[in-house]
């Protein structure tokens, strides 16, 4: 327990025993019955009693974790602790009375004594366990709803530092081929594609320590990329952009665009010997939806595994990032053409 936490249960104890002090000594003067110097001693020994033995109790608690066990195994322990904790506490109550000469029954009557202050301290006994109990309960759960979604916080930047670290890798690696095909064919243009490499690895870098990005910055990435690949491609390749410019500003997950169109070239443009178009569409929905599309040339059997590392790691990202709304599909239309589309609830992020 901490400092503060110590210091609040010492002032529960002295406030609550306090308080059965108080409610006994209002119960006298409402009988209009006289406050015997005997009776205030008893009082003393009673709170004094109910103080030491309950701080055992605890300690008892406390030692053997019976708050952290499930209430069926916890159950027993407690109503042993308790009638343990009465009758000690009637114990010491007679032994402290009789030593200084208030009690009122014959030494002989020790039995009766015994368990009728046992009940007395009982009557204290169980709210006080119940109050401790009940407290550490609320407190227990509350710190395994926080843990557990620190837990969740820290598997879901995982998961994404992951999904993360395999993608710039593949992407560098597509990049470099393309790059290398230039070297002998044009030395001029190589130099070139290193430049424009460079600020993709660079853009790259910087938002890798990001979770999402504003979908500007990811366009640029993929105007370059598509840059490089045009080189290799040349006219085999066509690309069409239509941007509504409202929708720059939208957080999108990084790399999530680039590696979808470059999915697009690698089994849609490059499978195909007259080559074919990719268009990146960025719009928003009627039901407040970013719709962004991505559209190549192809067939989607074969040309795209719906389970491979790229598709699979963007509905993770977009399932982590903005939760079950936002949504990724990927489709066959008019049998030459593949649709990749996803949709972000604006404004929504985990």
């Amino acid at each position: 327990m901490t400092k503060n936490g110590s210091k609040y249960y010492w002032w529960c104890q002295i406030g609550g025993w306090g308080s059965l002090a108080m409610v006994l000594v209002l119960n006298s003067s409402t009988f209009d019955q006289q406050i015997t110097s005997r009776q205030i001693q008893i009082m003393v020994i009673t709170v004094l009693t109910g103080i030491f033995v309950t701080h055992l109790f605890r300690d008892v608690i406390k030692r053997n974790g019976w708050t952290l066990m499930t209430l069926e195994k916890a159950a027993p322990r407690f109503i042993i602790g308790m009638l343990a904790t009465c009758i000690l506490s009637a114990l010491i109550r007679i032994g402290i009375a009789d030593w200084l000469g208030l009690a009122s029954h014959k030494r002989s009557e020790f039995l009766p004594r015994l368990f009728t202050l046992a009940a007395d301290t009982g009557v204290m006994i169980v709210p006080w366990t119940l109050i401790y109990y009940l407290y550490h309960y609320v407190l227990i759960s509350s710190k395994q709803q926080v843990d557990t979604l620190k837990l969740e916080a820290l598997v879901k930047e995982l998961e994404l530092k992951t999904i993360k670290a395999h993608i710039n890798p593949h992407f560098i690696f597509n990049a470099l081929n393309s790059i290398r095909a230039l070297i002998d064919e044009n030395p001029v243009r190589a130099r070139t594609a290193i430049t424009e490499l460079s600020n993709i690895l660079r853009s790259s870098m910087q938002a890798e320590k990001l979770e999402t990005v504003t979908f500007e910055k990811e366009l640029n990435i993929v105007k370059d990329y598509l840059a490089l690949e045009h080189i290799r491609f040349e006219d085999r390749l066509e690309v069409e952009y239509d941007i509504n410019e409202d929708t720059l500003d939208q957080p999108v997950p990084p790399m999530m665009l680039q590696t979808l169109v470059e999915n697009a070239i690698k089994h849609g443009i490059s499978r195909q010997v007259d080559g074919g178009k990719v268009k990146i569409i960025s719009d928003f929905t009627d039901d407040f939806y970013h719709k962004l599309v991505i559209q190549n040339t192809g067939v989607l059997n074969g040309s795209r595994d719906p389970d491979g590392f790229g598709l699979a790691s963007t509905k993770n990202r977009l399932q982590l990032l903005f939760g079950q709304k936002a949504n990724f599909d990927i489709r066959e239309v008019n049998g030459n053409l593949v649709e990749a589309k996803v949709q972000i609830p604006v404004g929504t992020i985990k």
